[in-house]
């Protein structure tokens, strides 16, 4: 008897990856949402911002810091990464982008990492 692999198709452009942007702290004190969603931060760890994107994470971040604006005229920057983004951290996201992901893995893959790294302590904010 054979097994049966279950493939998933994604198609070239549909390629999706989440990544990880280190936030300043400062994020914490001026911004009372982000403040409210992590209660459990102690302020040790750091502040982080999870995404995903269909582009290289380098790309998007980059979209973020300029406020980039789409050919329809729509703000496709995080305010929060905009205005508090200070890097991205690659080897928080790295071994998740290692296999292809459709647009809807890589969103549950987006909130699994924030809420993991919620537990271990950092404050995240996530879409």
């Amino acid at each position: 008897m054979f097994a049966v692999r279950k493939a998933i198709i994604v198609l070239p452009g549909s390629i999706y990856k989440v990544y990880v942007v280190e936030l300043s702290k400062r994020v914490f004190t001026e911004n009372a949402k982000f403040r409210a969603a992590n209660p459990q931060f102690n302020g040790v760890l750091e502040c982080l911002y999870v995404g995903m994107t269909s582009k290289t994470p380098q790309e998007r971040f980059r979209q973020h810091k300029t406020g980039y604006v789409n050919k329809k005229g729509h703000k496709l920057s995080a305010a929060i990464v905009y205005k508090y983004g200070s890097y991205l951290r690659p080897s928080l996201y790295d071994h998740i982008n290692i296999k292809p992901m459709s647009r809807e893995e890589a969103l549950r893959m987006e909130e699994k990492l924030a809420l993991d790294l919620r537990r271990k302590g950092y404050a995240v904010w996530f879409n």
